[in-house]
């Protein structure tokens, strides 16, 4: 665990292989598969213009979700695994909640980039420190499929200012002014394996060129007490789920 942490603190994220079973990611994608054809049938006109990707021209497929953690019990299990709790705790600290996470899909010849972010930007915490992101690579995640990539150590700096580009009031982002001074190093992640990042670290994913998935879920764990205090946008306090 001391290369894990001394990792995590110099670079401001850290790729662990192996927390889940073959066996465990493809159960959680029949589900989220499942739970997103009977998403997609209720959805308005106006949010398939948000939910369905539009990169995928031969057929209608969801480019995300939202808290499967505590929508869907076969999520809500990989969250509570104690081989993750554990590795969660040990970068953020004992007793933790997930407060967000999100299903990512990333279709072949077709799932679009993320552009460069950071996710304390979102939450806003009181504790910058008390909140980690835990990626799930629900298949394998490299070059050509869209892993994500970082700005090493660029979390040791103050948050920077994000904009919305427009008509994406909820997609902020770095400006590209900014973003494009920061060298961004790819880390590709095995299917089972976890990246965990710290939420002042500069991340993006890229455009999934290949003619395979690369489904991921993103699990927002926070130290209980840790409150968003200056968060960019709301969150439901609802469907917070307390995994410690």
């Amino acid at each position: 665990m001391a290369e894990l942490t001394a990792r995590y603190a110099e670079r401001g994220h850290v790729t662990v292989p192996g927390v889940f079973s073959a066996a465990e990611m493809d159960e959680a994608i029949a589900d989220i598969h499942a739970w997103g054809e009977e998403f997609l049938a209720e959805l308005s006109p106006a949010e398939r213009r948000w939910y369905v990707d539009s990169g995928v021209k031969h057929a209608t497929v969801l480019r995300k979700l939202d808290n499967p953690v505590f929508h869907r019990p076969a999520i809500r299990r990989l969250a509570a695994k104690p081989t993750l709790v554990e590795l969660v705790e040990t970068l953020i600290g004992k007793g933790v909640s997930v407060v967000f996470s999100q299903v990512f899909f990333k279709p072949p010849r077709g799932g679009g980039p993320k552009p460069v972010h950071q996710d304390n930007w979102y939450f806003g915490p009181e504790d910058p420190e008390g909140l980690v992101t835990a990626w799930v690579a629900l298949d394998d995640a490299d070059l050509e499929n869209g892993c994500m990539h970082f700005g090493e150590g660029t979390h040791k700096e103050p948050l920077v200012s994000h904009v919305a580009p427009e008509g994406q009031p909820f997609n902020l982002l770095i400006p590209e002014e900014v973003a494009r001074k920061v060298p961004m190093t790819p880390a590709p992640v095995p299917k089972g394996g976890v990246s965990f990042h710290h939420g002042n670290v500069f991340h993006q994913s890229a455009d999934n060129n290949s003619d395979r998935w690369r489904r991921a879920v993103a699990m927002h764990y926070v130290r209980n007490g840790n409150r968003f205090v200056n968060a960019a946008l709301t969150y439901d306090s609802s469907v917070v789920v307390r995994i410690s």
